[in-house]
């Protein structure tokens, strides 16, 4: 799931580069948040799955952070200030964000 701005941010970066994937790693710093690449640039590796689509960008996180959030229902956003340095929105001056909300049992 994905809020209007950052699905309009993300239309926005397709115009610009092309095709998108999206990428969270669950390691620390950066890698806590969603990282934005085209799609050429990021090889999928075995210790990743995907979630499904936001804006029609493929989403991935790696198996091990799935298995902390696995329960939760992930919300892509778009917030001010500066993020990865290698996500595509960082020139933007904003950077996605990752809400989570506990489903229920």
């Amino acid at each position: 799931m994905a809020t209007k701005e950052a699905l309009g941010l993300i239309e926005k970066l397709k115009e610009k580069h092309g095709p998108l994937l999206f990428h969270q790693s669950g390691g620390c710093c950066d890698g806590s948040s969603p990282m934005c690449f085209p799609e050429s640039d990021f090889i999928i590796g075995d210790s990743d799955v995907l979630l499904g689509k936001i804006g029609e960008v493929p989403f991935y996180m790696n198996k091990k952070q799935y298995e902390y959030w696995k329960h939760t229902q992930l919300i892509i956003d778009v917030v001010e200030g500066r993020g990865g340095m290698f996500s595509l929105e960082g020139p933007e001056g904003v950077r996605f964000l990752t809400r989570s909300k506990i489903l229920p049992s």
